[in-house]
């Protein structure tokens, strides 16, 4: 009875007008609540796909298989062509069908285009900005055509054509030299590739002990660098977690990426010293020889082109083999805006992984391993290059 007569008191004391004030919020509200529940039924956002049941905090880490490509074929024959993982904190993606994949890389290929930086890989290009790690705009395009168009070009690949025969030779010959032992091929055409690469980078700057040192030195860094960079970081699944770096992996790779300027500044600044003497032959040209004179001239006034992209860009040819025992191409992107692939929604936090099993074509959306659309692998002609005169090599001398 009390407390009647206080709510009525409380009542009796409001003015006229803040009556009315609180009418008018209250009737606002529940027209922008009316508003909205008639624009969400309007507009109804497709569900994520289905996908495996996920633990929480840890999602689907502790079930994938080192075999990605066998797991997610699984995973299709289950859930679908298209479905989700929870990785840690992030929600993946998994496209495996041909028209889903169609669709993401032709219709959505610009939604697609920019990729979540991986805590390693960012590290070891100074900040992400390499032709694989730069967002899509000016600066990427101009690294883009940088690589493709002079680094790349089949002009240039055609004039060390010899120098790649020269490189095999010698590795062929060291395979008959342990015939009757074991011999880790995989680990030999690696060196290989990397022999090769280290002539194109820098030809005649260096020679000698000089040259071999550089050169045992450079295959080493590179070697950890690629096992660093496969390696699965806690960073990666979890970003809130990044600052502490839990496994050390962003450490190890700064650590690399300090070696890997000493070799490259010692290069360069010899380099440099030989073209104010007039020591370097001008028909002697290089990748190196191309970088420093386009740095020189400052790329283009949207995109400038400074030491860190000329370092990137040589960081760029060693990674033409890729992480070691990978037969599975890769894709990963960050999609940005939110789209509909399949009848399913992929939010902007959503990674999207595209399925690739196979070898470019530029059409075939059932097998390509160097990417398709906006940011497609501008290592193919190399990679054709080597990997196919080096399998025929192979073939031709052990039967």
């Amino acid at each position: 009875m009390a407390s009647d007569s206080h709510s009525s008191y409380l009542y009796s004391t409001w003015s006229q007008s803040d009556q009315t004030l609180l009418t008018f919020i209250s009737a606002t509200f529940l027209l922008f609540l009316y508003l909205w529940l008639v624009k969400k039924s309007n507009n109804p956002i497709p569900p994520l796909p289905p996908g495996p049941r996920a633990l929480p905090l840890v999602g689907n880490l502790l079930s994938l298989d080192p075999e990605l490509h066998s797991y997610f074929a699984g995973l299709a024959q289950s859930h679908g062509p298209i479905f989700k993982l929870r990785l840690g904190n992030t929600v993946g993606v998994v496209v495996t069908s041909p028209s889903s994949a169609r669709e993401i890389l032709k219709d959505h290929d610009a939604t697609c285009a920019n990729r979540d930086v991986p805590a390693a890989a960012r590290a070891a290009t100074y900040g992400g900005i390499d032709i694989a790690w730069t967002p899509y705009g000016p600066e990427w395009r101009m690294l883009r055509k940088v690589c493709v168009l002079k680094m790349l070009s089949n002009t240039t690949l055609d004039s060390v054509y010899a120098l790649r025969r020269k490189q095999l030779r010698q590795t062929v010959g060291n395979f008959y030299d342990r015939i009757g032992s074991r011999v880790n091929v995989g680990e030999q055409m690696f060196l290989n590739v990397l022999n090769v690469i280290t002539n194109m980078l820098w030809g005649g700057t260096v020679e000698g002990d000089e040259r071999a040192g550089l050169g045992a030195e450079f295959r080493e860094v590179v070697s950890e660098m690629t096992e660093l960079l496969g390696k699965p970081n806690v960073s990666d699944f979890y970003p809130g977690l990044a600052r502490f770096d839990m496994q050390g992996v962003v450490k190890q790779m700064s650590r690399l990426v300090r070696r890997f300027d000493g070799i490259f500044e010692k290069i360069i600044d010899q380099r440099l010293r030989l073209d104010k003497e007039g020591e370097k032959e001008e028909s002697n040209k290089d990748f190196l020889t191309f970088l420093l004179k386009l740095k020189e001239e400052g790329g283009d006034s949207k995109a400038p082109f400074t030491m860190s992209h000329l370092k990137a860009l040589l960081m760029v040819r060693t990674k033409l083999n890729g992480t070691k025992g990978n037969t599975c191409g890769k894709t990963l992107s960050l999609a940005r805006p939110d789209m509909v692939v399949g009848g399913t929604n992929t939010s902007s936090n959503t990674t999207e992984f595209a399925l690739q099993i196979g070898l470019h074509s530029g059409k075939d959306f059932n097998y390509f391993p160097f990417g398709l659309g906006i940011r497609i692998c501008a290592r193919i002609a190399m990679a054709e290059r080597m990997v196919m005169h080096s399998l025929a090599t192979l073939l031709h001398s052990f039967d």
